[in-house]
């Protein structure tokens, strides 16, 4: 007998690794999400370490998709899908009455129209990560909350307040605003999935009205109700009209496995991890890395030196007995500093702090 061959679909994102194996009759038998903290080889050298143990030497068809997918794929010679079209096979192979897909990743967010024979019409965004995981992230070391802290305090909102989502600059500006206005957790988080929901609508729809049936799928609008409650809110949309797929997250991972054929190149799973094992053991980091600063310590000494002529002299209290001195506060959106100065210009005192979310406190301290 034939030793059965399965598909795999493998989506390397930005920030997570999703891997999704069928067999032949198209059942899930595996899958796996993990983030990969910008190790892409190791997380996935480790993913097949336990499909290994758990299937043994098994060969499969594979799909490679996501933002980091390509460059492995192309690094190691290995069969790729683009991750819209991965995501459009899911709705064309299982769930044929979905209209739109709206799916936010880490640093990237797609919907894609559907008409009536299912041809789709495929939008995603440029390479900025405003309105994405990453923003949603950012926020809330802004408000210093977990991201799951961001959901709940959201669930509890009373008002919306406009926030910019376009540019996390221009967000941390609006929020630390909001702050300082002694604006509730709860409406600042309820106004930041608010904004991802405007930016995401307003960059990738142009025009067009997402229609029911409706998918979400990506981690951020798995794993953050409330965000998604925000997309049905501003769009109206009930939640008898979304279809709710199982593991939301692995999408696109399953649409890779989905779309693979079977006469697809196949791979045995141990042949994978000791590819990508013998490419960490020849990893060079200091491959194609440009010259260092300093080649020498005396070198850097030299530049140490030269530095601190330029320091600003220091006092203390003592020094300046009962004379003027002149405070400085500079509230940042993320960190407060405040400076004392003499009226020589000397610092007499210094103060740098991360605001932890309450910049009146952070003064109040300083």
């Amino acid at each position: 007998m034939n030793q059965e061959i399965f598909r795999m679909g493998i989506d390397i994102g930005s920030t997570t690794e999703k891997i999704v194996i069928m067999n032949r009759e198209g059942k899930v038998v595996f899958s796996a999400y993990q983030r990969h903290n910008a190790e892409t080889l190791s997380t996935l050298e480790n993913i097949f370490g336990e499909v290994l143990h758990l299937f043994g030497h098994i060969q499969a068809n594979i799909l490679i998709t996501g933002s980091a997918g390509m460059g492995i794929a192309e690094k190691f010679n290995l069969p790729f899908i683009q991750e819209v079209v991965a995501s459009a096979e899911v709705v064309r192979q299982r769930y044929p009455q979905v209209r739109t897909v709206i799916d936010i990743g880490g640093e990237d967010a797609k919907i894609i129209f559907f008409d009536e024979t299912q041809r789709p019409d495929i939008r995603m965004n440029g390479s900025c990560a405003g309105g994405t995981g990453a923003f949603i992230d950012e926020m809330a070391t802004l408000l210093n909350v977990p991201v799951a802290e961001l959901n709940d305090l959201a669930s509890r909102q009373t008002t919306i307040y406009p926030m910019a989502s376009r540019c996390g600059v221009f967000a941390k500006t609006d929020l630390q605003n909001l702050l300082s206005r002694q604006v509730a957790k709860e409406d600042i988080a309820a106004s930041v999935f608010h904004a991802v929901v405007l930016q995401t609508l307003a960059t990738l729809s142009r025009g067009k009205d997402p229609q029911p049936a409706i998918l979400f799928s990506g981690g951020p609008l798995t794993f953050i109700p409330s965000l998604k409650k925000a997309f049905l809110d501003v769009l109206d949309i009930t939640p008898d009209q979304v279809v709710n797929p199982n593991n939301a997250e692995l999408t696109t991972a399953l649409g890779a496995a989905l779309a693979v054929h079977p006469s697809d190149r196949s791979f045995y799973i141990q042949d994978l991890i000791e590819i990508f094992h013998q490419e960490k053991n020849d990893f060079q980091p200091l491959k194609n890395r440009h010259a260092p600063l300093f080649t020498s310590p005396k070198q850097y000494q030299e530049w140490e030196a030269g530095r601190k002529k330029h320091k600003i002299e220091r006092v203390t209290i003592e020094d300046i007995k009962n004379q003027d001195v002149f405070l400085g506060i500079d509230s940042g959106s993320t960190t407060t500093k405040i400076v004392l100065i003499d009226p020589l210009g000397r610092v007499v005192y210094d103060y740098y702090v991360n605001n932890r979310g309450n910049p009146i406190g952070a003064v109040q301290k300083g």
